[in-house]
Order: structure tokens, then C-alpha cells, then sequence
């Protein structure tokens, strides 16, 4: 806790000075063009990844960086979503899994959730990932293979949001999915279509 308390300091006395003008602005105006949803893995800071500005991103956070399918009824990722879409009127929205993903790895290797019941349920929204990795053999190969389908899969559970449904068809939205790699610093783009792949610095 005494290392956030000195990173409060230092972003009051350093930080926030050279970018006062921008917080005057993003005080009165709330105008995100990019919703991002990513995993909660604190590896993986969305800003930091995308050099972005504060106001720029409007960020959603799971584990395993799952979006639940569309159910009828109070729910904070799809309050989330539904707001910065038919609120915010953003203009992408990006899906990021990453390397070394915890919730992945989990569901790749079988590992026991008994204690963690609560996550094991969560971890049902990767059904469908999972499903299309049945046949990839278990070692580290399937983990990265069902990063990758579970970034497919949950665009696929995204659009299944009204404000998300609408904004596509009025193309007023654009989806991206991509993974990040820990160790190396790149984001893989994700063709949405499924057909394809490309690195990017």
C-alpha cells in the first residue's frame, strides 16, 4: 500500500501538472471512441499497452476477459457495454485475451476449480472456446490456441448485446480482437472473420 500512496504523490506533483489542461477538458466531457474489454490480469494495463490519453478508453475488465451473452436483467459487464455503446457512442470495440492467461490456462489443463466455485461457473462463458479446442492436444500449444478462440468467442457473445447488435447494423461500431504477448510486447489482430492473423509492433 505504501507504494500507491508514493504513486498518488508522484502523479499529483508530476503527473497531473503537465496534463491539467486535459483534465479541465475531460472534466465536462466524457467522449471515449474505444470501448476495451481485457482480462483483470495485472499484467495487463490497457492504457499502458495502447499508449492512450485518459478519456480515450472506456474499459471493461474480467477474468479470462469474458463477455456473457446477452440475458435480460441487471448485469455490470452488460450495463457497461450497453452504456458505452448507446451512450458513449463509441466507435470499436476491442476484446484483448493475452499469453499466459490464468482463466485459460485453467480450463486448458483441466485444473481442479472445486475450491473456487464462483470462477468455475464464470469460466462457462468459454464454453464454446473450449469446444472448438477439443481436438488440440494438451500442453502449452492448446493454451495459446484457446486464447485465441476464446477472443472469437467472446465477439461472438458481444454481439449478441442490443446496443452492440444495433450499432453494428447501422455500422455504426467496429469489432477487433487481439491478443497481447507478455513477454514480448505484441499485440496480435485477430481477423474477426476467423480466416487470418497479423502481427503488429
Amino acid at each position: 500500500m505504501p507504494d500507491l500512496a508514493d504513486g498518488v504523490a508522484r502523479f499529483q506533483q508530476d503527473v497531473f501538472p503537465a496534463k491539467a489542461d486535459l483534465f479541465a477538458r475531460l472534466a465536462a466531457h466524457h467522449t471515449p471512441h474505444t470501448l476495451f474489454i481485457g482480462c483483470s490480469d495485472a499484467r495487463v494495463v490497457p492504457e499502458l499497452i495502447t499508449q492512450g490519453e485518459p478519456g480515450e478508453l472506456f474499459v471493461i475488465r474480467t477474468a479470462g476477459n469474458l463477455v456473457p451473452a446477452y440475458t435480460p436483467g441487471a448485469n455490470g459487464v452488460t450495463a457497461s457495454i450497453e452504456y458505452a455503446v448507446a451512450v458513449l457512442g463509441v466507435s470499436d470495440i476491442v476484446v484483448c485475451g493475452h499469453s499466459a492467461c490464468g482463466a485459460m490456462t485453467a480450463l486448458a489443463e483441466g485444473h481442479d476449480l472445486s475450491g473456487a466455485p464462483v470462477v468455475a461457473d464464470w469460466l462457462r462463458h468459454a464454453d464454446a472456446a473450449l469446444a472448438r479446442t477439443a481436438g488440440v492436444a494438451a500442453g502449452p500449444q492448446k493454451t495459446a490456441t484457446l486464447v485465441r478462440q476464446n477472443v472469437y468467442a467472446q465477439l461472438a457473445n458481444l454481439a449478441t448485446h442490443p446496443s452492440v447488435a444495433r450499432a453494428l447494423a447501422e455500422d455504426g461500431v467496429t469489432l477487433h480482437g487481439w491478443v497481447f504477448d507478455i513477454a514480448g510486447g505484441r499485440i496480435e489482430r485477430l481477423d474477426v472473420a476467423g480466416s487470418g492473423a497479423a502481427f503488429v509492433s
